[in-house]
């Protein structure tokens, strides 16, 4: 019986330990869990845990100060920028295209230089060799009879229309005393002579915008087809008018050059000074507005045409300057200086200006590369057999460039600055005009290369081949048009009609012009982005003739589009 109770005592101890046991399990259990959640709870300051639970409660202890910890967290916390990746590759592919904008403007304005500069030394040198070739034939027509219908073609008759000009001009500009305008703009002042150059510069603009169109009409009104021999009668209107738009304007550009002469010859410089920081008011007139690829495409050819032409002006405030010095060769080091200071100037404006232009409308610094192309296009088209303009008139319509008043003024002061005696300074000029013949020939050749490579690159051989495009073409029959277009024979691919074409003359067909080629991809290459035209390709005919097309780069001109416009 006591055996019984003392077996029946030793059970309950064992299952009352295992009771505790198994309780104390539990508890542990518990308190790793609730160890393990406030590990949790933990903050990260830069990999650094608080290891020790007393830290947990001070932060509920009111007598610790709030500041330490605040400088802690300042000290110690942490971010990672790759949350954030596309933000800051975009930001660094902006700072990358800023750099890359003075490489790219001045490869553009380097060839627009010699774009300027070709056309420019076309009007010296090629331009009177072919007028003298059209008075030879108009001179030998009698005795060789009429071989067509035409006594001149429309080429020449424009060659001979420009020479009359020049010259008609040239014998104007006589009446001009250049020392009276020099002295009468000296004794104004300084604030006077800013406002007559600001003035004069809108005015070149202007004038430059409006002359071309009076020089194109007069063209157009001498070799369009005319029925009746009166219809002849309206060229005269249209002929004084153009001469007398090419005196005004180089009277302009005169005035314009002997108001930079006389802050090249201002005592303290603050002339030349005042007239410098001018081109930096470009700046806040242009970088802080809407652009597009056309508006910035005209901004840049203007710049283009700026430039030639203030080295053209620096030019000849230097050759008058050397004149009154008698040709001292130390007083060109004299104004070397200044020359040096306006050309960076200039140069450093246009890069601020292209660089924040380019940064604020997100357009890439490969845009140049496509107005370089357009530029070499006006090139390449004007040696086709379907050219309908000549080079130099592309040039001025393109860039606002229009090389006869320029031209006649240079002459002019050269002629009034150097004088020709003796037979000596005869062979010297008969010298310089070959090399100056050789210098345009060579010129021509290097650019006509480079722009056969920039069409390549472009893809852009096909557009030679097409007709030129209509004064106001719309959008519905455009793309009509393209549907139209007959293919190319196999044998005859572009690149090879491209340089076979720009040494052939262009010629004058009396039948339909002939089949074009298919459009490409490249006819979207230089126009500006539209999401909308790519959604309007698959609509009906009825739909596309109630929007406004947008114009391709290859059909404005300089001031088809206001660059400074808000659009």
């Amino acid at each position: 019986m006591a055996d019984s109770v003392a077996a029946g005592l030793a059970d309950e101890n064992e299952t009352e330990n295992e009771d505790k046991e198994r309780e104390k399990r539990l508890f542990s259990g518990v308190r790793k869990t609730e160890e393990q959640a406030a590990a949790s709870d933990l903050t990260e300051t830069l990999g650094f845990y608080e290891r020790k639970a007393k830290y947990k409660e001070r932060k509920s202890n009111v007598s610790d100060p709030s500041l330490v910890r605040f400088i802690s967290a300042e000290l110690t916390r942490g971010y990672f920028l790759e949350h954030n990746e596309a933000k800051y590759t975009e930001r660094r592919e902006r700072v990358y295209t800023c750099l890359r904008i003075p490489k790219e403007l001045e490869k553009l304005m380097m060839f627009g230089f010699f774009l300027c500069l070709d056309v420019f030394l076309y009007v010296f040198t090629l331009l009177p060799l072919r007028v003298l070739l059209a008075l030879i034939r108009l001179l030998t027509l009698p005795c060789c009879g009429l071989s067509g219908s035409r006594i001149l073609q429309p080429a020449q008759v424009c060659d001979v229309l420009k020479g009359v000009i020049m010259v008609l001009c040239y014998f104007m500009m006589h009446y001009v005393d250049y020392s009276m305008m020099y002295h009468m703009i000296r004794g104004q002042s300084v604030i006077k002579l800013y406002i007559i150059y600001n003035m004069l510069e809108v005015a070149d603009r202007l004038f430059s915008s409006f002359g071309q169109d009076i020089l194109d009409a007069l063209y157009w009104t001498a070799t369009e087809p005319k029925e009746r021999k009166r219809a002849h009668i309206g060229v005269i209107p249209h002929f004084f008018m153009a001469v007398l738009y090419v005196f005004l304007h180089a009277i302009l550009i005169m005035v314009q050059a002997t108001t930079l002469n006389v802050a090249f010859n201002s005592h303290n410089k603050s002339l030349l000074t005042i007239m410098m920081s001018n081109n930096f008011v470009e700046i806040k007139g242009s970088v802080f507005k809407k652009f597009e690829k056309n508006n910035l495409f005209q901004m840049s050819n203007s710049d283009i045409k700026e430039r030639f032409t203030n080295y053209t002006l620096l030019l000849i405030v230097c050759l008058r300057n050397m004149e009154q010095f008698s040709w001292n060769p130390d007083h060109l080091w004299v104004l070397f200086p200044d020359v040096c200071m306006v050309i960076a100037s200039e140069t450093a404006v246009d890069v601020v200006k292209h660089a924040f232009i380019t940064k604020f409308n997100d357009i890439t610094a490969d845009v140049y590369s496509e107005y370089r192309a357009s530029l070499a296009f006006d090139l390449v088209s004007s040696r086709q057999k379907n050219a309908y303009t000549d080079y130099s008139d592309s040039v001025s319509r393109r860039m606002g460039f229009i090389p006869l008043p320029l031209a006649l003024l240079l002459i002019r002061v050269v002629t009034s600055s150097v004088k020709i005696q003796g037979s000596l300074s005869i062979v010297c000029v008969v010298l310089f005009y070959l090399g100056m013949i050789t210098l345009k020939v060579l010129n021509s050749i290097v650019l006509l290369g480079k722009s056969c490579m920039y069409v390549k690159e472009a893809n852009m051989e096909e557009k030679l081949f097409q007709n030129p495009p209509s004064a106001a073409p719309s959008r519905a029959s455009s793309r009509a048009h393209r549907t139209k277009h007959t293919r190319e024979p196999a044998g005859e691919p572009a690149e090879e009609g491209l340089s076979a074409s720009v040494t052939t003359q262009p010629s004058q067909s009396d039948e339909c012009p002939a089949p074009q080629l298919p459009t490409s991809q490249s006819d979207q290459f230089l126009t500006t982005p539209d999401e909308s035209e790519e959604k309007s390709l698959i609509q009906d005919d009825t739909e596309l003739k109630h929007r406004v097309p947008k114009k391709d780069l290859l059909e404005i001109d300089r001031f088809t589009i206001c660059g400074n416009r808000i659009d």
